[in-house]
């Protein structure tokens, strides 16, 4: 299984176009439904910053083939006061954590 976490804070007049342009990435998600694929977003508390967690059976990543994230990642550049860190994330334990 394979994790990854990305993380990045974006220019507060940005934060609410940025969660619209996540939400478009999931309605096409729910439609493409893809098979061993686990993802979620978080807002975190100051509002601007953002945190993904996604999880595949496999090695490759659903997300590249959606329209509505192609979206998401034009001119994210431009959109960020951090731009994104993405991190492979080890998972050590979790208690009712995800769809499982």
């Amino acid at each position: 299984m394979r994790r990854v976490m990305v993380r990045y804070r974006v220019k507060p007049d940005q934060a609410d176009w940025n969660a619209e342009l996540v939400r478009a990435v999931y309605e096409e998600l729910h439609r493409a439904d893809p098979t061993g694929f686990h993802y979620a977003t978080f807002r975190l508390e100051d509002g601007v910053s953002f945190v993904h967690v996604a999880e595949s059976e496999g090695n490759e990543n659903p997300l590249g083939e959606l329209a509505a994230f192609k979206e998401f990642q034009r001119e994210i550049e431009g959109r960020c006061d951090q731009p994104p860190v993405v991190m492979r994330a080890d998972e050590i334990g979790s208690f009712r954590f995800g769809p499982n």
